[in-house]
């Protein structure tokens, strides 16, 4: 192990997914809006262009107005540096790999950070030792995306509440599209029994009058 990048046969960088807040920010409400602004999935400042206006949500009876909606406003994720991090990484280590753990709590938009990544182990709270293990060829990896990864904020807006997997995904630079129950080994593409259950495309009608 060796923190010079000369020295280095790769380098591994730990982030977390974007911290993108509540969606509520009481400095808002003090400035004359609602309270209400975006959840951002993204590390760079992101302005909800194509969010719902008016809002289907509302109607507290402790708050004098029924339309939420945060159109037109920006919200920065708080981890930001963790997006340039990766960056800085990279031009550090010219053309040697640079491998990404992301410990995600949420999805997020991957076009940000994966253009400078060699490899990506997606993680949600395993032990150090699993990674490390995945990493150096001891053990394969075998874990499927647990929801969709979008491509842009702008299809996290757009979706609808009550259809299943309607988002565009994240498609990255070997032509891998984020879906639901994707994941890789070093084979390439998983397709077990559980793709075979979960990767049939989800059936989209109308609802019973």
């Amino acid at each position: 192990m060796t923190d010079s990048p000369e020295e280095a046969d790769f380098a591994l960088v730990g982030i977390l997914s974007p911290d993108g807040g509540v969606g509520y920010d009481r400095k808002d409400l003090e400035t004359g809006g609602n309270g209400y602004v975006p959840i951002t999935l993204q590390y760079s400042p992101y302005t909800a262009v194509d969010a719902r206006n008016p809002s289907i949500a509302g109607g507290s009876p402790l708050e004098d107005f029924i339309n939420r909606s945060y159109q037109g406003k920006t919200n920065t994720a708080a981890n930001t540096n963790d997006m340039n991090l990766v960056d800085e990484t990279r031009a550090k280590m010219g053309d040697k790999p640079v491998i990404l753990v992301v410990d995600c709590s949420k999805p997020l938009v991957f076009s940000e950070i994966e253009p400078s990544a060699s490899g990506i182990l997606v993680q949600m709270g395993v032990q150090d030792q699993a990674i490390m293990e995945i990493i150096s060829g001891q053990r394969e990896p075998s874990a499927l995306l647990p929801f969709q990864m979008p491509a842009d904020m702008s299809t996290v807006e757009l979706q609808f509440e009550d259809v299943l997997r309607d988002m565009k995904c994240y498609v990255d630079s070997d032509g891998n599209t984020y879906d639901f129950a994707f994941g890789l080994n070093w084979s390439g593409m998983i397709k077990d029994d559980r793709t075979a259950k979960y990767n049939v495309p989800p059936i989209v009608g109308e609802a019973p009058k």
